[in-house]
């Protein structure tokens, strides 16, 4: 049986449990953003990823 990392639908928590430990709610597999070749928060994404980089003196 493979592991699978769950999240709850009732409070949002993780947990490799069908049924949430903290809230007792049914946990499912949590699917990712969808890809779109026509992003429209990529600038945005891009943007907050350049600001945290100067923040970390990473990046001037």
């Amino acid at each position: 049986m493979a592991l699978h990392i769950l999240k709850c639908l009732e409070c949002g928590d993780y947990s490799l449990q069908e049924k949430c430990p903290k809230c007792g709610g049914k946990s499912v597999q949590p699917l990712p953003a969808k890809y779109s070749p026509e992003d429209q928060y990529g600038k945005y994404r891009r943007e907050a990823k350049r600001e945290s980089l100067k923040q970390d003196g990473l990046l001037k």
